[in-house]
C-alpha cells in the first residue's frame, strides 16, 4: 500500500541518519522526496539511494540551512521542481557537547542556528503550501529537550526551544489544519551520535567503546537505536492513520526516558 503516493516530502538533513532514512521510508511509499542539506556530494549519493527504493521524483538542493538565504533558496527549489509541499521533516541539526562554562558561545550560536533557526524558516517559507496541502510536520527534536545533562547543554537548550516552539506551531496547525508533532529520539546510531561519544571520550578520558556501554547501561535499554526505528515513527505520523496525534511530542528511545513527561 502507497500510503504516500502523490504526495511531496521536504527532509531538512536529509543526506544522513535519521533524515535519509525518513525520506527512504516514504519514498518506499510512494512519496516524492526533496532533500536539503549542506554537502551536494552527499545529497547527491543520498538521492540516488532513495530513488532507488521509490517510484517517485526525488531532488535535492545544497544550501547552508544556518542562513535564511540558504533555508528560503531550498525551498523555493523543492516548490519550483514539485509544484508544492504536503510533508515537511526537519531533521537538521549538529549540536556540540562541551564542559560549561568553557565551552564557547559560538557552539550555542551554531547549535541554535542549524537545528532550531533552520526549523522556524523552513516552516514559515513552506507553510503556505503545506496550508494549502493540509499538509503535516514532523520536528525530530531530541531526549535532551527533557533531560538536559551539564555536558550537553547546548543540545538540550536546542531541543528544549525546538519543542516550545512546534508545540506553538501545533496551535497554528489546528487554524490552518497542517498537522504538527515533534519526536524525540534517544540514543541512535547516527553519525552525530558518534561525534556525541567521541567528545564524551575526550572529556572523560575513556576509550569511544566504554562511553556507548555505560551510556546504554545508564540508560536501562537493550540496545541502541537505529534511524530506521525512527523513520518509522515519522511514516506513521505522516500517514492518515496518524492525523489525530497532533500537538505532542513522542519518545522513541527503547525505554531510556524514565519520566511519564
Amino acid at each position: 500500500m502507497e500510503n504516500f503516493e502523490g504526495k511531496t516530502v521536504f527532509v531538512s538533513g536529509g543526506s544522513k541518519g535519521i533524515g535519509l532514512a525518513a525520506a527512504k521510508r516514504l519514498a518506499g511509499e510512494g512519496a516524492s522526496v526533496f532533500l536539503a542539506a549542506s554537502s551536494a556530494e552527499r545529497l547527491s549519493a543520498s538521492s540516488d539511494a532513495v530513488q532507488a527504493l521509490g517510484s517517485g521524483d526525488v531532488d535535492y538542493y545544497a544550501a547552508d540551512l544556518r542562513t535564511e538565504e540558504g533555508c528560503n533558496a531550498a525551498v523555493a527549489a523543492c516548490l519550483e521542481r514539485f509544484g508544492g509541499c504536503d510533508i515537511f521533516v526537519h531533521s537538521a541539526g549538529a549540536t556540540k557537547g562541551g564542559i560549561f562554562p568553557s565551552q564557547p558561545d559560538e557552539d550555542m550560536i551554531d547549535g541554535f542556528a542549524l537545528k532550531f533557526h533552520a526549523a522556524t524558516r523552513l516552516s514559515r517559507a513552506l507553510w503556505p503550501s503545506l496550508k494549502e496541502s493540509h499538509g503535516t510536520v514532523v520536528n525530530v527534536v531530541g531526549g535532551f529537550a527533557r533531560t538536559p545533562a551539564a555536558d550537553f547543554m547546548v543540545g538540550g537548550a536546542v531541543n528544549a526551544a525546538l519543542a516550545n516552539f512546534t508545540k506553538a506551531l501545533a496551535e497554528k496547525g489546528l487554524i490552518d489544519d497542517v498537522n504538527v508533532t515533534w519526536i524525540h529520539p534517544g540514543l541512535t546510531t547516527t553519525e552525530r551520535l558518534d561525534t556525541i561519544f567521541a567528545d564524551k571520550s575526550e572529556q572523560q578520558n575513556k576509550p569511544v567503546d566504554q562511553i556507548q556501554e555505560e551510556a546504554v547501561a545508564a540508560e536501562g535499554i537493550r540496545r541502541l537505536g537505529r534511524p530506521e526505528d525512527v523513520a518509522e515513527l515519522i511514516a506513521y505520523l505522516c500517514s492518515p492513520a496518524g492525523r489525530h496525534i497532533h500537538g505532542t511530542g513522542i519518545s522513541i528511545d527503547g525505554g531510556g526516558a524514565k519520566g511519564y513527561w
